[in-house]
């Protein structure tokens, strides 16, 4: 999909677009009006035609399910969204106050304005983790302040629900955020964990109070993995100036490990409201950073036995354990028989179980070094193929809090699906299985790769003539993989 033409004076499903307010790498906002609507709005539109990562999409569908849920002064009011099958957009509240990117241009600020910033931004992220939100893009462009001073928070791409699909943790294995203000576990993985917006709190008023990125602003994995191990300069040794509860509470949040770093937005509010009541540690009298030891260890942590096995995510964020019902389909194969037999067994197996959840998986072929989003008929590859894939589980009439949709890109197909299955803990695959031939007896089918590897229960739907009839006997093979 080229990016959308939107220009000042097009009307979108009834919003007039006014101006262009952002461009970014991933989406573009519009200034907009409604007639029906007195209040100022915007409309973002996401970008796909200048770029190959499909977290593009994945990210602006997270953000389509989760802000509807969200409310309150700290997050946009959610007006209306645009489905993919025409021009994917989301409608919200404009807000006309300033970024807090803006401010920042001034750092180093004096600590009573950066305390003052600080606690109305712990305020908006208490109030979100409420809701059972972890954002994990929390960053000075993402913060803009009401008129009133409250601080609401944007952009809800990467962020996650407690009780929805991940959709960027089951397709995406690469730290995904804005990278000067990541928390150490996100470099690892862990996604559900809210101590990580504690983390980039810290970072921003790091930032605001020295004029300085805590961690630069790494480029690769590797830079990013640096933070498991060092810990930034502390902030008095930037600004001599820098109050010694100030810094406390700063590198209060920037522990590496969670279970040293406050454990609640809460907490983080008061102290910066009364520094009068702080009780003055070790880090706050601390001039220089950690020496090698401290540095090895936590290294050798981090990187062999994983920063996320070694603490404990709060109880009440825990993952529910529920059953997961992954549709391997193969959107290119056009036999409507086979796509209907497969849409009764998991159908069946939906129904089985009122709490299972379906994921819809297809792939995507690609030729290695090739780009992903060549166009196909005006339409990006990736995008087409969601599309297809909600088309064929629209049938089953499934509520939309219960099954996610996938685009693989992968060159093999059989490999990618069963790696799927393994890393999202899938409990049953159900795939089609196309009539037989010579090529496919000699080379070997994707289904019955899956059926021999995958490390769950696979069913394998086959129909006797691909030209049958609609209602034709389903022959449905069930066996477990290794």
């Amino acid at each position: 999909m080229n990016d959308p033409v939107l220009a000042p004076g097009v009307v979108l499903d009834g919003f007039r677009i006014e101006e262009r307010l952002h461009q970014g790498g991933m989406a573009t906002v519009w200034r907009a009006t409604r007639p029906d609507i007195p209040d100022p709005l915007v409309v973002k539109v996401p970008r796909f035609g200048n770029s190959d990562d499909p977290a593009a999409i994945v990210g602006f569908e997270t953000e389509q399910i989760i802000l509807p849920r969200l409310a309150g002064p700290h997050v946009p009011r959610f007006i209306a969204t645009g489905d993919f099958d025409a021009l994917p957009y989301l409608a919200m509240e404009y807000i006309s106050g300033p970024t807090l990117d803006e401010r920042r241009g001034a750092a180093p600020l004096p600590a009573a304005e950066v305390a003052d910033i600080g606690a109305r931004i712990a305020d908006a992220v208490h109030h979100l983790h409420r809701q059972q939100v972890v954002h994990l893009d929390l960053s000075p462009d993402n913060i803009v302040f009401r008129p009133g001073g409250e601080a609401v928070l944007l952009d809800y791409g990467f962020a996650r629900h407690q009780q929805l699909p991940d959709l960027l943790a089951e397709e995406f294995r690469r730290p995904l955020g804005t990278a000067a203000w990541m928390a150490p576990e996100q470099v690892l993985g862990v996604r559900d964990d809210p101590r990580s917006d504690l983390f980039a709190l810290g970072a921003i008023l790091y930032a605001l109070v020295t004029g300085k990125l805590p961690f630069g602003d790494p480029e690769n994995t590797r830079g990013l993995r640096r933070r498991l191990a060092r810990e930034p300069a502390p902030p008095c040794a930037v600004v001599k100036d820098c109050p010694a509860w100030l810094q406390e509470i700063i590198l209060h949040c920037l522990e590496v490990d969670p279970a040293r770093r406050y454990q609640g937005a809460a907490r983080i509010a008061f102290d910066l409201r009364h520094p009068d009541q702080i009780v003055l540690g070790e880090r706050a009298a601390r001039t220089g950073r950690h020496g090698p030891s401290v540095r090895i260890v936590r290294w050798l942590r981090g990187s062999l036995a994983g920063l996320a096995p070694a603490v404990e995510t709060p109880r009440a964020w825990q993952p529910q354990e529920i059953p997961i019902v992954m549709a391997a389909v193969d959107v290119t194969q056009g036999s409507e028989t086979l796509a209907e037999a497969l849409r009764q067994v998991v159908r069946r197996c939906c129904e089985s179980d009122a709490t299972a959840r379906l994921t819809c998986v297809t792939v995507h072929r690609v030729v290695p070094g090739m780009g992903l989003n060549a166009a196909e008929g005006g339409r990006a590859v990736h995008v087409q193929r969601l599309l297809e894939l909600r088309g064929w589980a629209r049938p089953m009439g499934l509520p939309a809090e219960r099954v996610t949709f996938h685009v693989l890109d992968a060159a093999d197909p059989a490999a990618a699906l069963i790696e799927y299955a393994r890393l999202n803990h899938v409990d049953h695959v159900v795939i089609g299985a196309r009539g037989s031939s010579a090529l496919r007896r000699h080379l070997g089918s994707v289904s019955a790769r899956v059926a021999a590897e995958a490390p769950c229960t696979v069913t394998v739907v086959r129909v006797p003539f691909e030209t049958a009839p609609a209602g034709v006997a389903i022959v449905a093979e069930t066996g477990k993989g290794g």
